[in-house]
């Protein structure tokens, strides 16, 4: 039985392939021109419906993340810091460290790329087909002391469970109280081994426990972001933890 264009084009409605049903008229005057068999024809309308499902699965994910801005990799500029070789920067976009759960601390004062790095890296992850998820730490303990009467940061704080990476922005900016301190620690806690955290922070872990008030907190808290890490100082070398796993 013949079909006229438009009516197999609301067929791929019916089947939710709004894309493809879209594009068909293209497709069929491409397959015409070229000649396809119909084995070529197949291959390309799966390919194209595959490839819109792709991207607007990583819209979805770009959009889930919350990124401040959109700063990609290419545009970070290895040449102006030294922190970083192309070498190292090449093996961090491999990502077997987020596959590994290793945490990265990217450390200095304000201007020098720690967020836009961290940014970067998070993008290429989704791109990489992983999940992401970007909170300034002020944002983050809000969120850790309204989940429990607030609905919104309670889908918040699951989202951020759920994800391969997690970027926590200025961290250590403010002081917390105890509260503040425990709540921080139990997410961390429940990340451990199970999700890869990127750390921005313009004080170096052994400034942390004044920050924090408590050491018993601070020392149970970097255990476990320092177990597997690297850390990189943005004004200079990367440096590692003594007796600690490393990326590089």
């Amino acid at each position: 039985m013949n079909k006229t264009v438009k009516e197999l084009q609301d067929h791929f409605r019916q089947l939710r392939l709004a894309e493809t049903s879209e594009e068909l008229p293209q497709l069929l005057r491409e397959a015409e021109k070229s000649s396809w068999t119909y084995l070529e024809f197949l291959e390309a309308i799966t390919s194209f419906e595959l490839n819109k499902r792709e991207t607007k699965s990583i819209e979805r994910r770009i959009k889930w993340a919350r990124f401040p801005y959109y700063k990609t990799l290419q545009e970070f500029k290895v040449e102006e810091q030294t922190a970083l070789t192309d070498r190292q920067l090449a093996q961090l976009q491999e990502f077997s460290w987020l596959e590994q759960q290793y945490n990265l601390i990217l450390l200095g004062p304000p201007g020098v790329g720690k967020t836009f790095l961290a940014i970067g890296l998070g993008i290429e992850a989704i791109q990489r087909g992983f999940q992401v998820y970007f909170v300034t730490m002020g944002e983050l303990i809000h969120l850790l002391k309204s989940q429990e009467f607030t609905h919104k940061s309670q889908v918040q704080i699951k989202r951020i469970q759920a994800s391969d990476l997690v970027i926590i922005d200025d961290l250590m900016y403010m002081a917390m109280d105890q509260r503040e301190a425990n709540l921080f620690f139990q997410l961390i806690n429940h990340l451990y081994e199970q999700s890869s955290i990127i750390l921005t922070s313009n004080k170096s872990p052994d400034q942390w426990t004044e920050l924090m008030g408590d050491e018993g907190i601070t020392t149970a808290i970097l255990d476990r972001l320092l177990h597997r890490v690297e850390v990189i100082h943005m004004e200079g070398d990367s440096y590692r933890m003594k007796n600690r796993q490393h990326v590089f």
